[in-house]
């Protein structure tokens, strides 16, 4: 008779242990499902500084594309000089490691540069080299002025179809001077000229002298 209530105490405390384990468990569900259901923000980002690009380069005026003058150039090398139409452009002290081409109304002033390729004008307003070395060709046509002066020009002289004045004074010419068709007047004076000096069909004549021409001075400038 003892024995049966021993077994009934065990069942009770049994039960009792089961509870608490159970209660156990209902609180550990809670604070997993809290600590889970937490959101955590992710920092936003920081924003990727944009670079800027400093303006440079040695023109001054409106020139801005690359190889186009319009304003000055100085002292520094360039590899094409482009004067656009009706732009007015000034080289001192330039090097130029290409050509140099000057458009329609266009104004090229050039002291004291240095051309390895051509100077070439079509249509300009005017075309000045003074004090300088051209490894090509001068060649300026259908345009206005023109005065080349004290410089060395490997290649030729060329002028056709001008409308404005010309002027050669004391140039070193390896190739020829040739002058046709020009209607503004035309002066040659002091050049030396390996080849020859050439002149057609200007009008008035040209006038000069003092020329040494290692050719041969032929036509309106054979007295020359």
């Amino acid at each position: 008779m003892r024995s049966r209530p021993g077994q009934a105490g065990r069942a009770v405390v049994a039960a009792l242990v089961v509870l608490m384990l159970l209660a156990g468990c209902n609180g550990d569900d809670d604070g997993t499902t809290a600590t889970t259901g937490a959101t955590e923000t992710a920092p936003a980002p920081t924003p990727t500084p944009t670079p800027t690009t400093a303006a440079g380069g040695g023109q001054t005026g409106g020139g801005t594309s690359p190889g186009s003058c319009d304003g000055s150039i100085g002292a520094e090398t360039v590899e094409n000089v482009e004067v656009p139409a009706g732009a007015t452009c000034t080289l001192e002290g330039t090097t130029v490691t290409g050509n140099v081409r000057v458009r329609r109304d266009a104004t090229l002033d050039a002291r004291r540069v240095r051309v390895d390729g051509d100077v070439q004008g079509e249509n300009a307003r005017a075309v000045n080299v003074t004090m300088s070395s051209v490894d090509g060709n001068i060649q300026v046509e259908q345009g206005g002025s023109s005065n080349v002066t004290r410089t060395r020009i490997d290649g030729d002289l060329q002028w056709e179809s001008q409308r404005g004045r010309l002027v050669a004074d004391r140039n070193v010419i390896d190739g020829n001077l040739q002058a046709e068709s020009n209607r503004g007047g035309l002066t040659v004076t002091g050049n030396r000229i390996d080849g020859n000096l050439e002149c057609e069909s200007n009008r008035p004549a040209p006038t000069g002298g003092n020329n040494r021409v290692e050719g041969d001075k032929e036509d309106q400038c054979a007295r020359l």
